[in-house]
């Protein structure tokens, strides 16, 4: 195993430690992504040195976790989190040990982590590599395993049941049988974690190299009906046809043909999330079943999943879109104003995503994507934007106060008449000039008045 090479930076932060009389050691993921090639420049690092002792030594510290015996050292523009030696009590919530003690001891400092492969450290001065819990050879064998008793640390923070799984899905590694054992008889601790933690780890897993390996190890150990329960609703579900997955899997293998196309999180949640839809509106067939709205109904779940989780606006809003619209059906026979409305109705930035998403369900459903027609579709659309032509109300030649300044009032009508030529101009873009926009404008209110 190669010598961990300490960078020329954390040299000189830990000579402020030495100098001192103190220990300092890189610990945990830097190391193990070291060992196996991946690039990690996101160090941990533990001291013996107390917190109070860690803020005299440096100018800028911020006490990020101090009662838990974490501060952050902000050294030559650059963030580290220092984490005193120390034993923890009772994890009584769950999640937080119900005291900390400081102690001096590196190996009973990592005792307390939570895999082997995470329990490494480096000695930061004379670049020593400390192992206390066989990791080095999990590492070797590909396997997550439990420090000690799996059935114990899960128990300390149920969370750690899900960053098992992310592990898996990162390095793609198999868990070992008694922790994967001790998963499953934990569970139900992943009630006392928060919606926000389990959203960040199973947004690290969809993003990772391997997601179906870690969805698979969700499966196995009956948690994603606890956390994704209108996901796994789709085990069983068999949709026939063309296709030889139920809706469950077929989910898990549209994720994972993802990861070539795309590094875009809410278009692999959409991949995901997809076909939730089907298994709320089955309707069994003797041939193929039938699905009828299931994308609509999707948009719904996965609005519903991702506040659940506490996600971003932005993503739920982005993720359902996805969603809803994974069923176009483009023909060479539309006509350019149908293309230039499926633009508007898609958005012009959402495209490439919303077609990468095509792209993964077919080759989840054929091990291989046909794009002719996407590709037909692609060259019309791209002929269309070099042209110019509107696409939304911001694009018209006119605005709201050529409106008002045409006697239009202030108000609904104002964006109903530019609704009404922004439909003008998607069928005919050679209208939008202002000259005509305005015309068209002033007879439209006519028609309304007439209707009104």
């Amino acid at each position: 195993m190669q010598v961990f090479q300490i960078p020329p930076v954390i040299n000189r932060f830990a000579k402020q430690f030495k100098q001192a009389g103190f220990s300092l050691y890189v610990v945990g993921g830097a190391v193990r992504d070291h060992f196996i090639g991946i690039d990690n420049e996101d160090y941990d690092f533990t001291t013996d040195a107390e917190p109070n002792e860690v803020m005299k030594l440096f100018r800028h510290v911020i006490p990020t976790g101090i009662e838990h015996g974490t501060v952050t050292v902000i050294f030559e523009k650059q963030n580290f989190e220092v984490t005193t030696f120390r034993s923890e009590g009772m994890y009584l919530d769950g999640r937080h040990p119900s005291n900390v003690s400081f102690i001096t001891s590196l190996e009973e400092d990592l005792k307390r982590r939570d895999f082997t492969i995470n329990a490494f450290a480096v000695d930061c001065y004379t670049s020593e590599f400390f192992d206390f819990h066989q990791g080095k050879a999990d590492l070797k064998d590909k396997v997550i395993r439990a420090i000690g008793n799996p059935k114990e640390r899960f128990d300390e923070d149920g969370l750690r049941i899900l960053r098992a799984c992310r592990f898996a899905s990162k390095l793609n590694f198999t868990i070992e049988p008694q922790t994967l054992s001790a998963m499953k008889s934990c569970k139900d601790n992943l009630s006392r974690v928060s919606a926000e933690r389990i959203r960040d780890e199973l947004f690290k897993l969809v993003m990772s190299d391997h997601p179906r390996k870690g969805l698979e190890y969700l499966k196995e150990c009956q948690i994603l009906p606890l956390i994704l329960p209108e996901l796994a609703q789709g085990q069983g579900v068999e949709q026939k046809g063309m296709h030889s997955e139920d809706v469950l899997n077929h989910c898990f293998s549209t994720c994972e043909a993802s990861v070539p196309l795309t590094k875009i999180l809410e278009v692999r949640l959409a991949a995901l999330f997809h076909d939730i839809g089907k298994s709320f509106v089955v309707e069994e067939g003797e041939l193929r079943n039938t699905f009828y709205n299931h994308d609509l109904v999707g948009e719904k779940l996965t609005q519903q999943i991702l506040k659940r989780l506490k996600a971003s606006n932005e993503q739920i809003k982005l993720v359902s879109h996805l969603v809803r619209h994974h069923m176009f059906n483009y023909q060479s026979n539309w006509t350019d104003s149908a293309v230039r409305r499926f633009m508007t109705r898609i958005g012009k930035e959402n495209l490439g995503m919303l077609f990468c998403l095509r792209i993964a369900d077919q080759i989840a459903i054929h091990n291989a994507a046909s794009t002719l027609l996407l590709d037909e579709l692609e060259q019309r659309i791209q002929k269309i934007i070099a042209n110019n032509d509107a696409l939304s109300v911001k694009d018209l030649a006119v605005n709201g106060n050529d409106l008002i300044k045409l006697g239009l009032p202030k108000g609904k009508r104002i964006g109903q008449t530019l609704q009404f030529l922004l439909e003008t101009v998607l069928d005919d873009p050679k209208q939008n000039n202002r000259e005509q926009l305005l015309a068209i404008a002033e007879n439209y209110q006519s028609s309304l008045d007439f209707t009104n």
